[in-house]
């Protein structure tokens, strides 16, 4: 049994190479050029699954970061990137797929989208989602802030 190892910024997923699947398409034919040559791609698609072992895996090392977490007192910049990520999970947020440094929260009262950037958090409470927010509303936290006081700004709500 093989294992492949896929790596991120912020964790490594492993995966049993019995469950990967490749379909093969069809060589594509282009017009012959001036040359008289033709070109011929194959193209492969790599499809990938999780047992639940794996999945259980995943959540343990979820679970690790959030025990590795420093005190809530300290200020966020003294947090590693995967404590601050495994930190808004348990908080609610979900991370966009598109975009590693944005995540969304929905909250009965309110919905909101975080950025992570290089010197600040930026929260935006969106007036699309439930409540009766007239505009968006844009708040910016300094890293230089403990992790307990940004959470508790941000769980405050607009």
């Amino acid at each position: 049994m093989e294992t492949l190892t896929l790596s991120s910024i912020s964790s490594t997923t492993r995966f049993n190479t019995t469950n990967l699947h490749l379909s093969s398409f069809s060589p594509i034919s282009f017009p012959s050029s001036s040359f008289s040559t033709s070109l011929r791609t194959n193209r492969r698609t790599l499809v990938l699954s999780k047992s639940a072992s794996e999945e259980t895996e995943i959540t343990a090392v979820k679970d690790e970061w959030l025990k590795n977490l420093p005190d809530k007192k300290k200020p966020l910049y003294s947090h590693s990137l995967p404590c601050i990520e495994a930190w808004l999970k348990q908080l609610g947020f979900f991370q966009k797929s598109d975009d590693r440094a944005v995540w969304f929260i929905e909250k009965t009262d309110w919905h909101a989208k975080l950025s992570l950037d290089l010197t600040d958090l930026y929260i935006r409470y969106l007036k699309s989602g439930p409540g009766n927010l007239d505009k968006d509303v844009e708040r910016r936290f300094s890293y230089a802030l403990s992790r307990e006081d940004i959470e508790n700004a941000i769980l405050g709500g607009p």
